[in-house]
């Protein structure tokens, strides 16, 4: 099976479509023309960027490079978790908290894959490494940044019902045990809705780029459901990982609430 190449015209055709779309909500008064219009040109930028940097990063194939490339992943996405939160920590620990628990989850369970299941050689090998951890990362982040999201919002709202279950003794563990267990709640949302639709609503990203790149169906649902499975593991830690060590910050060590430590 042959693999059919995109040309320049063929994504000027597609190009078009979301200047209409632009077009009609600028018509329609949406608001969002111009942003939409900024997100085409950076999505071409910055995906054509990617692609030299894998092209040069395949060719010359090195672990400080493999690395390398890894870890700024790692930061940008830990800068995207910050971005998205309406109320998040001040200082370090605004950027810290999510970078730290997607550096333990997403890496964690990209090398365990890269060593156990998928057996590339070297383990390493860029390939499979460098793809493979932006998976994770992109839906490990999503996970965290809903999960810290819900509860620095949860907890603000409830401040006073929060300071009043502690005022009654309890710990800052049972004064947030609901608020806690709905923020993971909603970071694992998307990931188990992705898994429930898989196949039946929607055709997974990976399996449907396999299948267009001519790899037989059946080998491209084994790797999906490999993929599925690591990104529910790693958005699943992650997520939890992030609520608790987040929950642990709003409190001091005499167990006071300390939301001074948001912005």
């Amino acid at each position: 099976m042959t693999v059919i190449s995109l040309s320049a015209l063929d994504l000027s055709l597609a190009a078009l479509l979301v200047l209409a779309l632009a077009g009609l909500t600028l018509w329609a008064r949406l608001g969002v023309g111009r942003s939409l219009l900024i997100a085409g040109v950076r999505t071409v930028l910055q995906l054509l960027l990617v692609g030299l940097i894998l092209q040069t990063l395949f060719d010359h194939a090195r672990l400080g490079w493999v690395v390398l490339m890894a870890m700024a992943m790692l930061l940008i996405a830990g800068y995207e978790v910050m971005a998205r939160q309406e109320r998040r920590f001040a200082g370090f620990w605004g950027y810290g908290i999510g970078t730290a628990t997607m550096f333990v989850s997403a890496f964690a369970v990209t090398v365990l894959a890269l060593t156990t299941m998928v057996g590339p050689t070297p383990w390493w090998e860029p390939q499979y490494a460098i793809p493979l951890l932006g998976m994770l990362l992109g839906n490990t982040m999503t996970g965290i940044a809903l999960g810290l999201d819900r509860l620095t919002q949860t907890v603000w709202r409830e401040r006073r019902v929060i300071e009043g279950r502690l005022a009654l003794g309890d710990s800052w563990v049972c004064a947030t045990a609901t608020m806690r267990r709905e923020a993971a709640r909603s970071g694992l949302m998307p990931t188990i809705n992705a898994m429930a639709a898989a196949g039946v609503v929607s055709l997974p990203g990976m399996m449907t780029g396999q299948i267009l790149a001519g790899v037989p169906p059946v080998e491209a649902v084994k790797y999906q459901i490999l993929i599925m499975f690591l990104i529910s593991a790693g958005t699943g830690f992650g997520a939890l990982g992030a609520v608790w060590f987040a929950s642990q910050r709003l409190f001091d060590h005499r167990a006071r609430l300390r939301l001074d430590r948001l912005r």
